[in-house]
């Protein structure tokens, strides 16, 4: 069964990779870190975070985004940013194979790579007075919206 692609994009925060670990182990989705980390891919809170599932995570990494486009040529890639009004995350048409593209803690994603990609950028809506959700809150909601979807929850 083809699943789901998690990509963070210059990671900064160990334990919200390492819960996006986890929950990329709980999903069979595969996590691609993108560029340059903040962290060691060895960090113990990295690891705590994602307990000892990581022998059952998919884990790629990638110097750039647009090497792992180039690797993946066909896919289909959805942006993930609060800097985006329209396109709210439930409005997508996922796919198994998808790859759910999430920017930095600090920074999300490149204004020129949502500007690029606007048809594939999503949003998910925050009525309330903050800004953005943890990276790895924000990941969870959109794969399990992806993974309902699809009809893989069942």
């Amino acid at each position: 069964m083809k699943t789901f692609n998690i990509v963070l994009v210059e990671p900064e925060i160990p334990p919200n990779t390492g819960n996006i670990a986890r929950l990329c182990a709980a999903t069979a989705a595969t996590l691609h870190l993108v560029g340059k980390l903040g962290f060691s891919i060895d960090d113990r809170y990295l690891k705590r975070a994602g307990l000892d599932y990581w022998d059952k995570v998919d884990l790629k990494q990638w110097d750039s985004l647009e090497q792992l486009q180039q690797q993946y040529p066909d896919g289909r890639f959805w942006y993930l940013s609060t800097k985006v009004a329209r396109n709210c995350y439930e409005q997508g048409i996922y796919q198994p194979g998808d790859f759910l593209v999430f920017g930095k803690e600090t920074a999300g994603l490149p204004a020129e790579l949502l500007i690029a990609n606007q048809e594939r950028c999503l949003t998910i809506p925050m009525p309330g007075q903050v800004r953005s959700l943890n990276l790895s809150n924000a990941a969870a909601v959109v794969l399990y919206e992806a993974l309902r979807q699809s009809g893989q929850l069942q």
